[in-house]
């Protein structure tokens, strides 16, 4: 266990060190990605028609404020859930046989993935901390408030537990390469329905019954929905434990067929590539 330890901080330490090689870029395009929630406040103003004579109140529960402030807060989990390039990172490794490094040396693919994409998600937290304060505070007028210790406690959860869903997720399609080498367009049609199941896009409450039930039994809303509701108190004490719960029973599924797929998956391995 010790010696497993320190591999693990080994590799979560000199994958630190590469991120920050290339630290400008890394600076520039964290900034980048906080100028689309400017786009949301003026685009949802004018859906409300807060500058008109007759605004609109509430949608579905929301109002305008409130839409706001989730994606706000959407923007937070989706910094912790987002994985950019792992699954495309997998399947090229399958289709170029540079898997083969982990399958000689007594590393673990996915835990070496898995402590890689926590030296980056550490890195951007760092750089992104400032901007992520500066933000919430010129948006403040836009959350009523505080909510409860045990509501905070939840959410920290959702955050963390959002990171190991996206993280599960990702390298199970990026495993799928074992099957099909080019998986490339499956990788795109899922980024397109993972931005709808989310809740990335819009609230998942705003899709139209039943549709709406049966998205919110998949496990993308605890990639962006749920982590952005929580805060907003939709949720009951009773109910954030029930959704914790089963958040908990979405991950030892993703983690016990990310473990059946790369048994499987390198038993019909070929050494592709060099």
């Amino acid at each position: 266990m010790i010696a497993s330890l320190r591999t693990n901080w080994i590799i979560l330490k000199t994958s630190i060190e590469e991120r920050l090689v290339y630290r400008g870029d890394f600076v520039f395009a964290t900034f980048v990605r906080f100028l689309p929630i400017v786009t949301q406040i003026f685009l949802w103003g004018a859906i409300y028609g807060i500058h008109t004579s007759k605004p609109i109140s509430n949608i579905k529960g929301y109002n305008y404020k409130e839409m706001v402030a989730y994606y706000l807060l959407v923007m937070i989990g989706r910094a912790f859930s987002s994985m950019p390039g792992l699954a495309n990172g997998i399947a090229n490794d399958v289709r170029d046989g540079t898997i083969k490094k982990y399958l000689i040396q007594p590393i673990d693919m996915l835990g070496y993935l898995f402590w890689a994409r926590m030296a980056h998600k550490l890195v951007y937290y760092m750089v992104a901390l400032g901007p992520f304060i500066l933000l919430f505070y010129l948006c403040r007028d836009y959350f009523s408030g505080w909510p409860d210790a045990f509501t905070i406690f939840a959410w920290i959860l959702s955050l963390l537990m959002a990171f190991l869903v996206g993280f599960l997720i990702e390298s199970l399609i990026g495993l799928i390469a074992f099957w099909f080498l080019e998986v490339s367009s499956l990788i795109f049609i899922y980024m397109m329905l993972n931005y709808f199941l989310s809740g990335h896009m819009i609230p998942l409450d705003l899709f139209p019954e039943p549709l709406s039930q049966w998205m919110q039994l998949l496990p993308f809303k605890y990639l962006a929905y749920f982590p952005g509701t929580v805060i907003l108190g939709k949720y009951t004490h009773q109910e954030l434990i029930i959704e914790l719960s089963i958040e908990v029973v979405w991950i030892v599924v993703l983690f016990s067929l990310n473990r059946i797929a790369f048994q499987r998956g390198i038993r019909r391995y070929s050494a592709f590539g060099g």
